[in-house]
């Protein structure tokens, strides 16, 4: 039977990694096959054009654009010659999920499974590119899972003395405490669904319940939803995964504490990462209206066929009203990479995501200050930045520039990087609670469910969803505050948009009437 490389699907070892043997023939491991959908240019044409109160409904999407039945059907002919167990498929996520052994998807993918090591420990891997029939390959777009390294990692640095913050202190802020300063429109987000991607940790109620009761505001609803396997699983340990969980539920609740907090536990692979990402956006229960993802890496990091399932997913997004909101990364222009060039972080990266960068933040009573870029110098971190390689800029990027330290300017050839900001940076960071005790938490990875709690607020009050807020935005930007000084390395802060705050950060009342 003829087979052809699916496209983009190659793969390297991880930089330091070593092939220690072949993958034991009888390991179970599930992989997820990604379907064409129907009208795939028609749907990219809508996600730029669609505006609130214009979005479709999860049925109508399903049958407009998701997988054809029919597509399916192929798939799952191919598993029952291979013997390979169907455990789900679902046409609005165009995926269908495979179980079997390794040997079984080595014979069904024409690959090699091997056990790698590395510095920062193992995984299961592959070289190359994954092979599928001749027959399929117009209806397969992306196999994931073959392969389990990491995907992505957490954006957020903890302040130095855990446990020893004092409520309060004039250096760092509780999330209510800068909705105001940003000037969020009042509101609690009630009757919205907030959705938070996670790819580990957890967190633990008795948490939450202290924490908002310290706040004086209501606990919001948090219901966590596993995918592939996942759940909420709490390690303990602040400054690990469940750091970034617990930052992500109480920033987000504690701007929009009437919202409801629905948060999707994944594992940290490629394919467990895009499964989040669509449990979410077709989530017919609960209806998310606004995701914030806090995990990412690098583009160079990515296979092209991950790069094209994700976007294509925030494609679906934003047909359907719902906003993405995705941290820039917290490395600088670098996006934590040693070979003297200039990276942008994924997802962020993606033209209908929402790119959040990030800010040092000052305050005068009860105002701000002063603001600047998040640059606390080598290893203190910085918030991410820059160009992408990946993606052609958008049209509402048409004719900006992109500035680098120095004052060189030129024109955006590619997608620029972020798209809005705020404060991130731990010395001026966010006061939580995580594993029972308080702690000081910056990091872009706070950025994204601040603006997710603010989208949450505006839904709300105008009673629409306000789906891909990027238009919007770069046609309104005196509805942010600029942000024109300090760097990220490479690239330096200048009236207007820039590659380390983008347009700024949010003046609540103006993104209110912006988006409505």
């Amino acid at each position: 039977m003829a087979k052809r490389p699916v496209p983009g699907s190659e793969r390297s070892p991880l930089a330091g990694a070593v092939a220690v043997g072949r993958t034991a023939s009888d390991q179970r491991l599930e992989v997820t096959v990604l379907l064409r959908r129907r009208d795939a240019a028609g749907l990219k044409s809508r996600a730029a054009t669609s505006a609130p109160g214009g979005h479709m409904d999860h049925a109508a999407f399903a049958a407009a654009y998701g997988a054809d039945p029919a597509d399916i059907e192929k798939v799952v002919s191919f598993a029952d010659s291979h013997d390979l167990a169907i455990v789900s498929n679902d046409a609005a996520r165009r995926t269908v999920i495979l179980s079997g052994t390794v040997a079984q998807f080595e014979a069904a993918f024409d690959v090699e499974l091997q056990d790698f090591e590395y510095d920062a420990g193992s995984y299961r891997g592959r070289i190359g590119a994954v092979q599928i029939p001749e027959e399929l390959s117009d209806v397969v777009e992306a196999v994931m899972g073959l392969d389990n390294r990491p995907a992505a990692k957490p954006h957020f640095r903890i302040r130095s003395n855990l446990g020893a913050h004092t409520p309060g202190a004039s250096s760092s802020f509780t999330p209510p405490q800068l909705a105001k300063l940003y000037g969020f429109p009042a509101g609690t987000g009630q009757g919205q669904c907030i959705a938070l991607i996670e790819l580990g940790g957890g967190y633990r109620p008795a948490d939450l319940k202290a924490y908002f009761a310290g706040l004086g505001v209501g606990k919001p609803a948090v219901t966590a939803i596993g995918v592939d396997h996942a759940a909420n699983k709490p390690t303990g340990d602040p400054n690990g995964a469940d750091g970034e969980v617990v930052l992500d539920i109480e920033v987000a609740g504690g701007v929009a504490p009437g919202a409801h907090i629905t948060v999707y536990f994944a594992p940290n692979t490629d394919a467990g990462f895009l499964n989040a990402i669509t449990t979410a956006v077709h989530d017919a229960k609960n209806k998310p209206s606004v995701v914030s993802i806090s995990w990412g890496g690098p583009e160079a990091s990515w296979t092209p066929q991950s790069l094209k399932a994700f976007d294509s997913a925030f494609q679906a997004a934003a047909v359907m009203g719902v906003t993405v909101l995705a941290a820039s990364g917290d490395d600088g222009s670098s996006d934590g990479l040693n070979d003297g060039q200039a990276h942008v972080d994924f997802p962020a990266s993606s033209p209908h995501a929402t790119a959040c960068g990030g800010t040092r933040l000052t305050t005068s009573g009860q105002t701000i200050a002063g603001e600047q870029v998040w640059n606390d110098g080598a290893g203190g971190g910085a918030g991410g930045g820059g160009v992408s390689v990946a993606f052609e800029a958008p049209s509402w990027q048409s004719g900006l520039k992109s500035t680098r330290k120095g004052g060189q300017a030129s024109m955006l050839a590619k997608r620029g990087v972020p798209d809005v900001a705020a404060d991130a940076d731990p010395q001026s960071g966010y006061e939580i609670r995580v594993d029972g005790q308080t702690a000081v938490i910056g990091g872009t990875s706070a950025v994204a469910p601040l603006w997710a709690g603010l989208i949450a607020i505006v839904n709300a009050a105008s009673g629409k969803r306000a789906g891909l807020i990027n238009p919007a935005l770069y046609a309104a930007p005196s509805a942010l505050r600029d942000v024109t000084a300090g760097d990220n390395g490479d690239f330096e802060a200048v009236e207007g948009w820039d590659a380390c705050t983008g347009l700024g950060s949010p003046n609540g009342a103006a993104i209110a009437a912006a988006l409505s």
